[in-house]
């Protein structure tokens, strides 16, 4: 595990400046940000091959994971509902998340509201994975996954044409959201093994919802430096198709270098 570690950070680096972390666990590999106390990034350690199993060991090994300090962890996994914040309450989080994933009877739920209140994205973890963590950390929130793309979304929705769809890329899983005039329609995870998954996902969506082929715009995120997905590839199939990386509101000291090759949308965008 120590070999597939990946470490990005300032010149000046120091592990004893880390004021809180920001873990994003993703099905096939995870991400830890190191940031002070002015909330600006000061290292990044990068596993491109870790499961959630594999987590326990983690935190004993990894220098940003033994620091005691306050951590949010954000879990990419399919269970998890989009609740509109009126009809949300607390103690049926069964109920609302068995429409996306079956849950054992020993889960810990989390919720977090987007959109001024307006909606609620619903999710879980196991209770002995959270006891596990909180034995580490004595201050650590959850949150799932795709709420910083989701924030990002609700934040650019006025920028947004009649209809349009967006990607989210992260190894072999994509977020997919879709807005008809400004207003969320759709949001789901798949599963993709090659740019023409993207392709077969947006093309059924844009039939479900009755959209233009020639006027609905796609746009991707998450798309590393080197990547088979371009633009020339995408406008084959799309007149609007654009690549894009989100609005930046994170911030970093000097350094970093290739970091932004990557391509992970939380390197500029992270819910907060």
């Amino acid at each position: 595990m120590e070999n597939t570690l990946k470490v990005f950070k300032s010149d000046k680096f120091d592990v004893e400046d880390t004021a809180s972390l920001s873990l994003f666990l993703y099905p096939d590999f995870l991400v830890i940000f190191a940031k002070d106390q002015n909330q600006s990034n000061t290292g990044i350690h990068y596993y491109p091959k870790l499961n959630l199993k594999s987590l326990d060991q983690l935190i004993l090994t990894d220098p940003l994971l033994r620091l005691d300090v306050p951590a949010r962890l954000f879990i990419h996994h399919p269970g998890f509902s989009l609740v509109p914040g009126v009809l949300y309450s607390s103690g049926n989080e069964a109920q609302f998340l068995s429409f996306s994933k079956e849950v054992t009877d020993h889960a810990f739920y989390f919720n977090t509201p987007l959109d001024s209140n307006n909606l609620q994205v619903l999710s879980y973890v196991d209770e002995k994975m959270k006891k596990h963590l909180e034995a580490r950390f004595s201050d650590l929130s959850f949150y799932h996954g795709s709420c910083s793309f989701l924030s990002y979304l609700f934040k650019e929705r006025f920028n947004l044409i009649g209809q349009e769809i967006l990607v989210n890329v992260f190894g072999k899983q994509m977020y997919v959201a879709a807005f008809t005039d400004q207003e969320l329609s759709t949001f789901n995870l798949f599963e993709i093994q090659s740019k023409d998954d993207i392709l077969k996902y947006v093309l059924i969506l844009i039939e479900q919802l009755h959209y233009d082929r020639n006027h609905v715009r796609i746009s991707v995120f998450g798309i590393p430096a080197k990547s088979e997905i371009t633009e020339n590839w995408g406008k084959q199939y799309f007149q609007n198709f654009r690549i894009l990386v989100p609005h930046a509101n994170q911030n970093y000291s000097h350094g970093f270098k290739h970091l932004k090759d990557l391509g992970l949308f939380e390197v500029s965008w992270q819910y907060l």
